[in-house]
């Protein structure tokens, strides 16, 4: 009887498409490393491909030495990754010391745009969107990232929220890891995680709390909290400020 009602059960939401969400397990997602061992062992591997993740923080929280850590790995094992710069600055001495081989890697520059008018920084958030959707479409990346960490938030509040689902639906069953770096949190998909970064004043850096979605790092250079919807997060991990 119990296998009879599982089956009609099953068969329902098969009919209404909810079945991969609501009968099956969490699958195996297959993830890029960031090569910083103890974020890694946090994020059970690193940032989920086929999922839109996050980096968010203010200035000077370490987003932006978070982002070429990962691209850097992507690149050092093989992989094509891209980075679209909204404002057109990325440094490329700090490529160098992230180990991030340029040969690997898909710059698209933005236009630098100090001091413009919200409708030039308008224009110029529209330009990387639609850069950021081509390389998306185009396929074999295994990082592609956003970056609008200098972006106004009132600039990215104002776009329609449809603009992360169609990212989403275009990311998702893909080898790709997609990766918005911004402000604040944004876009992330069901599976994808979101680092919240902020500044520490710490002298090591180590994994806290007992939430089962998130973890607080206190670091010598930067703080990261790990939040994802789907993975328990457990354990304590100290890693030095150089591995960044």
């Amino acid at each position: 009887m119990a296998n009879t009602s599982r089956t009609t059960l099953e068969a329902a939401l098969r009919g209404r498409k909810l079945d991969r969400t609501l009968t099956t397990a969490l699958p195996s997602i297959e993830r890029t490393p960031t090569d910083v061992a103890a974020l890694d062992a946090c994020l059970h591997g690193g940032c989920p491909r086929g999922q839109v993740s996050e980096i968010a923080g203010p200035p000077s929280s370490g987003r932006t030495a978070l982002l070429l850590a990962l691209v850097g790995a992507a690149t050092r094992h093989g992989e094509i990754a891209a980075i679209v710069d909204t404002f057109d600055r990325l440094d490329m001495a700090s490529t160098t010391a992230a180990g991030i081989d340029r040969t690997r890697l898909l710059w698209v520059r933005g236009q630098a745009i100090a001091g413009s008018p919200p409708t030039g920084v308008e224009r110029a958030l529209d330009r990387a969107l639609k850069a950021f959707t081509l390389v998306l479409q185009a396929g074999g990346f295994g990082v592609v990232a956003l970056d609008v960490a200098d972006v106004p938030v009132a600039a990215l509040t104002r776009l329609p929220f449809t603009t992360w689902r169609r990212v989403q639906r275009m990311v998702e069953g893909s080898d790709t890891a997609c990766v918005i770096v911004a402000p604040q949190p944004l876009a992330r998909s069901a599976g994808g995680v979101t680092l919240l970064l902020s500044p520490s004043t710490t002298h090591t850096m180590r994994w806290t709390g007992n939430s089962n979605r998130s973890r607080l790092l206190a670091g010598l250079d930067v703080a990261v909290r790990v939040v994802s919807p789907r993975r328990r997060m457990d354990g304590e991990v100290v890693i030095t400020a150089s591995a960044l």
